[in-house]
């Protein structure tokens, strides 16, 4: 499907958000970093690696089933949650499941988020369509870099209720996606050179869209 039109329209709602999902400043020893990371969170619930939980405006954020789960029923929205830390080139890995909902949906991950109006984020969805895109102060809707500003379609996403290996590159200027271990897309973009990551979903079309994230790695390039 082509979505360009409504999920230009997807972060007009993006302050709803921000009082939920604004991250802390992380001090102290961080118990979610080692082996080799530079940040891990398997959602057992061993350890707090900060994370915003909520329930509000449609959306949901919980631990579940010793994985990371984003509900959303509110279609036009999008919502996230991020762990408070701050880095610079990253390599975001993360297995994603959806469980339920409409396919025509979008769910990824987040870097160099900086507050609720100036992040990069890397999305696919239920129907195999994936965008890389930005959106930044200034501006009341999202900028694609992928394609000629849109989503693109991609026979690599696994389709439905489904799990797709997810792999954001955040790199100096370049930005590049890689869904189960095959590149998709890769750009490049100089606004933003240090943040925080996160964890994103929305729904296009009524219904409840259920995603599942776990065994989380952030690593250096």
């Amino acid at each position: 499907m082509n979505r360009r039109l409504p999920f230009l329209a997807l972060l007009l709602a993006v302050l709803v958000v921000a009082t939920a999902c604004l991250p802390t400043t992380w001090r102290g020893p961080d118990p979610c970093d080692g082996e080799g990371t530079l940040f891990r969170d398997d959602f057992s619930g061993a350890q707090d690696c900060g994370w915003a939980f909520y329930s509000r405006g449609g959306a949901v954020v919980e631990l579940r089933d010793d994985a990371m789960q984003l509900r959303s029923s509110s279609p036009g929205q999008i919502w996230w949650t991020n762990p408070g830390r701050n880095f610079s080139d990253v390599i975001i890995n993360v297995r994603t499941e959806q469980l339920g909902g409409p396919d025509d949906n979008a769910y990824g991950v987040i870097c160099r988020y900086q507050s609720p109006e100036n992040f990069y984020l890397f999305v696919i969805s239920g129907d195999g369509y994936y965008a890389i895109g930005k959106y930044q102060s200034g501006s009341s809707q999202i900028q694609y870099l992928t394609g000629d500003g849109q989503y693109l379609a991609s026979e690599t996403i696994n389709q439905g209720q489904s799990v797709n290996q997810i792999r954001a590159s955040c790199v100096g200027n370049q930005l590049s996606l890689t869904v189960n271990g095959l590149p998709v897309a890769t750009v490049t973009d100089p606004t933003f050179v240090t943040g925080d990551i996160g964890l994103a979903v929305s729904t296009f079309l009524p219904g409840t869209a259920v995603i599942q994230f776990n065994d989380l790695r952030v690593i250096a390039p």
